[in-house]
Protein backbone atom coordinates (compact mmCIF):
# COMPACT_ATOMS: atom_id res chain seq x y z
CA UNK A 1 0.00 0.00 0.00
CA UNK A 2 0.73 3.52 -1.21
CA UNK A 3 1.20 6.08 1.47
CA UNK A 4 -0.96 8.18 -0.99
CA UNK A 5 -3.59 5.62 -0.29
CA UNK A 6 -3.43 5.47 3.20
CA UNK A 7 -4.34 9.30 3.87
CA UNK A 8 -1.40 11.48 2.74
CA UNK A 9 -3.12 11.58 -0.64
CA UNK A 10 -1.84 14.95 -1.87
CA UNK A 11 0.62 15.16 1.10
CA UNK A 12 3.70 18.09 0.01
CA UNK A 13 5.84 15.71 1.95
CA UNK A 14 5.57 12.70 -0.47
CA UNK A 15 6.47 14.80 -3.66
CA UNK A 16 9.86 16.21 -1.59
CA UNK A 17 10.90 12.42 -0.96
CA UNK A 18 10.74 11.80 -4.08
CA UNK A 19 12.42 14.64 -5.80
CA UNK A 20 14.79 14.20 -3.43
CA UNK A 21 16.12 10.66 -4.77
CA UNK A 22 18.47 10.97 -7.63
CA UNK A 23 17.69 8.56 -10.11
CA UNK A 24 21.34 6.96 -12.33
CA UNK A 25 20.66 5.79 -15.15
CA UNK A 26 22.83 2.45 -16.09
CA UNK A 27 23.68 1.57 -12.56
CA UNK A 28 24.84 -0.30 -11.81
CA UNK A 29 24.28 -2.01 -15.13
CA UNK A 30 23.15 -1.15 -18.21
CA UNK A 31 19.21 -0.56 -18.08
CA UNK A 32 19.02 -0.32 -14.53
CA UNK A 33 17.76 3.11 -13.15
CA UNK A 34 19.35 3.37 -9.88
CA UNK A 35 17.51 5.22 -7.07
CA UNK A 36 19.90 6.60 -5.13
CA UNK A 37 18.76 7.74 -1.25
CA UNK A 38 22.25 9.22 -0.75
CA UNK A 39 20.56 12.79 -1.94
CA UNK A 40 17.37 12.36 0.21
CA UNK A 41 19.81 11.93 3.04
CA UNK A 42 21.44 15.11 1.79
CA UNK A 43 18.38 16.67 2.34
CA UNK A 44 17.49 17.38 5.98
CA UNK A 45 13.83 18.06 5.47
CA UNK A 46 13.41 15.46 2.64
CA UNK A 47 14.73 13.38 5.34
CA UNK A 48 13.38 14.35 8.50
CA UNK A 49 10.19 14.18 6.79
CA UNK A 50 10.49 10.94 5.75
CA UNK A 51 11.45 9.21 9.15
CA UNK A 52 8.45 11.46 10.21
CA UNK A 53 6.03 9.81 7.72
CA UNK A 54 7.01 6.23 9.25
CA UNK A 55 6.97 7.12 13.19
CA UNK A 56 3.39 8.75 12.19
CA UNK A 57 2.24 5.28 10.79
CA UNK A 58 3.84 2.79 13.71
CA UNK A 59 3.72 5.23 17.02
CA UNK A 60 0.46 3.71 18.32
CA UNK A 61 0.82 0.13 17.09
CA UNK A 62 2.85 -1.58 19.96
CA UNK A 63 6.24 -2.13 17.79
CA UNK A 64 8.94 -3.12 20.12
CA UNK A 65 11.68 -4.62 16.89
CA UNK A 66 12.53 -1.82 14.04
CA UNK A 67 14.50 -4.35 11.90
CA UNK A 68 16.85 -2.80 9.36
CA UNK A 69 17.26 -4.51 6.39
CA UNK A 70 21.36 -4.01 5.61
CA UNK A 71 22.30 -1.58 4.67
CA UNK A 72 20.25 1.35 3.51
CA UNK A 73 17.63 0.01 6.08
CA UNK A 74 19.97 1.51 9.05
CA UNK A 75 19.72 4.84 7.64
CA UNK A 76 15.89 5.12 8.80
CA UNK A 77 15.22 2.20 11.23
CA UNK A 78 17.51 3.87 14.31
CA UNK A 79 15.47 7.27 14.03
CA UNK A 80 12.38 5.60 13.40
CA UNK A 81 12.83 3.09 16.22
CA UNK A 82 14.01 5.69 18.91
CA UNK A 83 10.62 7.82 17.70
CA UNK A 84 8.17 5.23 18.63
CA UNK A 85 9.90 3.58 21.73
CA UNK A 86 11.42 0.08 20.58
CA UNK A 87 14.85 -1.38 19.58
CA UNK A 88 16.55 -1.07 16.74
CA UNK A 89 17.80 -4.91 15.42
CA UNK A 90 20.33 -5.07 12.40
CA UNK A 91 19.70 -7.49 10.16
CA UNK A 92 23.01 -8.27 8.26
CA UNK A 93 24.95 -9.96 5.50
CA UNK A 94 26.92 -13.00 6.14
CA UNK A 95 29.97 -12.73 8.87
CA UNK A 96 29.13 -8.96 10.03
CA UNK A 97 27.83 -9.73 13.74
CA UNK A 98 30.18 -11.10 16.07
CA UNK A 99 27.91 -13.31 18.31
CA UNK A 100 26.08 -16.11 17.56
CA UNK A 101 23.65 -15.61 14.92
CA UNK A 102 20.37 -16.74 13.36
CA UNK A 103 20.68 -17.11 9.24
CA UNK A 104 18.29 -17.31 6.23
CA UNK A 105 19.13 -17.40 2.54
CA UNK A 106 17.53 -16.61 0.21
CA UNK A 107 17.14 -16.22 -3.81
CA UNK A 108 17.85 -13.15 -5.73
CA UNK A 109 17.75 -12.39 -9.90
CA UNK A 110 21.37 -13.30 -10.03
CA UNK A 111 21.95 -16.07 -7.36
CA UNK A 112 21.76 -15.77 -3.23
CA UNK A 113 21.86 -14.31 -0.41
CA UNK A 114 21.91 -14.46 3.26
CA UNK A 115 20.57 -12.13 6.13
CA UNK A 116 21.60 -12.79 9.72
CA UNK A 117 20.30 -11.63 12.96
CA UNK A 118 22.08 -12.10 16.56
CA UNK A 119 20.61 -14.96 18.83
CA UNK A 120 18.35 -13.47 21.20
CA UNK A 121 17.96 -10.00 19.92
CA UNK A 122 14.52 -10.77 19.31
CA UNK A 123 12.23 -12.00 22.37
CA UNK A 124 9.31 -14.40 21.65
CA UNK A 125 6.15 -12.23 20.81
CA UNK A 126 7.64 -9.10 20.06
CA UNK A 127 6.04 -6.87 17.63
CA UNK A 128 8.17 -5.95 14.48
CA UNK A 129 8.32 -4.11 11.24
CA UNK A 130 10.63 -4.45 8.90
CA UNK A 131 12.33 -1.40 7.20
CA UNK A 132 14.51 -1.05 3.75
CA UNK A 133 14.86 1.77 1.03
CA UNK A 134 13.66 -0.13 -1.76
CA UNK A 135 11.68 -2.84 -2.43
CA UNK A 136 11.73 -4.83 -6.40
CA UNK A 137 10.94 -8.37 -5.88
CA UNK A 138 9.97 -8.56 -2.22
CA UNK A 139 12.96 -11.45 -1.76
CA UNK A 140 14.78 -9.63 0.56
CA UNK A 141 11.64 -8.52 2.63
CA UNK A 142 10.30 -12.01 2.46
CA UNK A 143 13.83 -13.71 4.25
CA UNK A 144 13.95 -10.85 6.67
CA UNK A 145 9.79 -12.02 8.03
CA UNK A 146 11.10 -15.29 8.29
CA UNK A 147 14.32 -14.69 10.14
CA UNK A 148 12.42 -12.72 12.45
CA UNK A 149 9.58 -15.77 12.61
CA UNK A 150 12.13 -17.82 13.79
CA UNK A 151 12.76 -15.87 16.48
CA UNK A 152 9.13 -15.90 17.38
CA UNK A 153 8.86 -12.44 16.63
CA UNK A 154 5.13 -11.55 14.92
CA UNK A 155 6.21 -9.45 11.89
CA UNK A 156 3.21 -6.59 11.72
CA UNK A 157 4.47 -4.64 8.22
CA UNK A 158 7.33 -3.87 5.98
CA UNK A 159 8.40 -0.66 5.15
CA UNK A 160 9.70 0.70 2.46
CA UNK A 161 10.86 4.26 1.23
CA UNK A 162 10.47 3.30 -2.75
CA UNK A 163 8.50 0.55 -4.33
CA UNK A 164 7.38 -0.86 -7.57
CA UNK A 165 3.36 -0.08 -8.06
CA UNK A 166 3.24 -4.04 -8.88
CA UNK A 167 5.77 -5.39 -6.45
CA UNK A 168 6.72 -8.50 -8.36
CA UNK A 169 7.14 -10.50 -5.09
CA UNK A 170 4.42 -8.77 -2.70
CA UNK A 171 3.08 -12.33 -2.79
CA UNK A 172 6.38 -13.61 -1.20
CA UNK A 173 5.91 -11.58 1.80
CA UNK A 174 3.56 -14.40 3.84
CA UNK A 175 0.82 -12.05 3.86
CA UNK A 176 2.08 -9.10 5.64
CA UNK A 177 1.32 -5.80 4.61
CA UNK A 178 3.64 -3.59 2.69
CA UNK A 179 3.74 0.03 3.22
CA UNK A 180 5.52 2.43 1.12
CA UNK A 181 6.21 6.32 0.37
CA UNK A 182 6.94 6.89 -3.61
CA UNK A 183 7.12 4.59 -6.82
CA UNK A 184 10.30 4.83 -8.35
CA UNK A 185 11.26 8.04 -10.40
CA UNK A 186 12.26 7.55 -14.05
CA UNK A 187 14.39 10.41 -15.90
CA UNK A 188 12.35 11.90 -19.17
CA UNK A 189 14.15 11.50 -22.17
CA UNK A 190 16.90 8.99 -20.88
CA UNK A 191 19.75 7.68 -23.31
Amino acid sequence: MFAAENGLKGDPRLQGISEAIRVVPHFPKPGIMFQDITTLLLDHKAFKDTVDIFVDRYRDMDISVVAGVEARGFMFGPAIALAIGAKFVPLRKPRKLPGEVISEAYELEYGTDCLEVHVGAVEPGERAIVIDDLVATGGTLSAAIRLLERSEAEVVECACVIGLREVKGQCRLNGKPLYILVEPRQIENCC
